[in-house]
């Protein structure tokens, strides 16, 4: 396992990482499943810069300010699908910044532009129409961010891919990494062995699995984990 853990992260899927949250007995905290990339293929992951929205870009600005190059915008929007709050501009400042990519809760707009910048990007979709109204800032905007059912602070990693966003504390990064690792390589074999004509029953060995359960009331998942199986948790 690399000393980096965000370096492990951008070789892994948000579904090893939440399946490695369930098997450390962690919460699984996951974006909204309307949550999606803006291109297909997206994959990214970094500190969370968190940027509470109230009707101006300034506090994007001030959160690249105070950006690193690897970091995630994390933009609460309260989940509004009347207008729109990032377009074109920040997320080319943001580039420019070298931010690994941004996650909206909320909308974006500039779909065209925001593709030739190719710079990652999840919403929950597109509007021509940006903020009517400009409300005053929050003294914690740039402290913390709702994304869905979860807060998300500094304190956070963001990984990101087709699938959606999970956000993972920092200081479990290491741990997760290093469990998400062994479920994708354990899911990796069972997918090549089954390229190979070798059937996921037979792996699992789940006729052995149908009598331990009729006999004792043991689980799938319990079965897979005395076996070393990961395509549950």
């Amino acid at each position: 396992m690399t000393s980096d853990p965000l370096a492990a992260f951008r070789d892994l899927t948000t579904a090893h990482v939440a399946d490695a949250c369930m098997r450390l007995g962690l919460p699984v905290r996951c974006g909204p499943s309307s949550l999606s990339p803006l291109v297909a293929g997206t994959r990214f992951a970094g500190r969370a810069l968190p940027a509470r929205h109230s009707g101006s870009v300034d506090v994007f600005l001030e959160a690249l300010e105070h950006a690193a190059p690897g970091d995630v915008l994390v933009v609460d929007n309260a989940g509004r699908i009347d207008e729109a709050c990032v377009g074109d501009l920040v997320a080319l400042e943001a580039a420019r910044a070298g931010l690994a990519g941004i996650v909206i809760w909320g909308l974006h707009r500039d779909t065209v532009e925001l593709r030739e910048i190719s710079l990652p990007v999840l919403s929950l979709g597109a509007s021509p129409t940006g903020p009517a109204a400009v409300e005053r800032q929050p003294a914690d905007a740039l402290m913390a961010a709702r994304c869905g059912d979860h807060t998300v602070t500094a304190d956070d990693v963001v990984l990101a891919d087709d699938d959606g966003a999970i956000f993972l504390p920092r200081s479990d990064a290491s741990r997760i990494a290093e469990a998400a690792t062994g479920i994708r390589d354990t899911e990796r074999r069972q997918a090549a062995a089954m390229r190979e004509g070798i059937s996921l029953r037979s792996q699992t060995r789940f006729a052995e699995y149908l009598a331990a359960r009729d006999e004792r009331g043991i689980t799938f998942r319990q079965h897979l984990r005395s076996i070393g199986g990961a395509i549950e948790e």
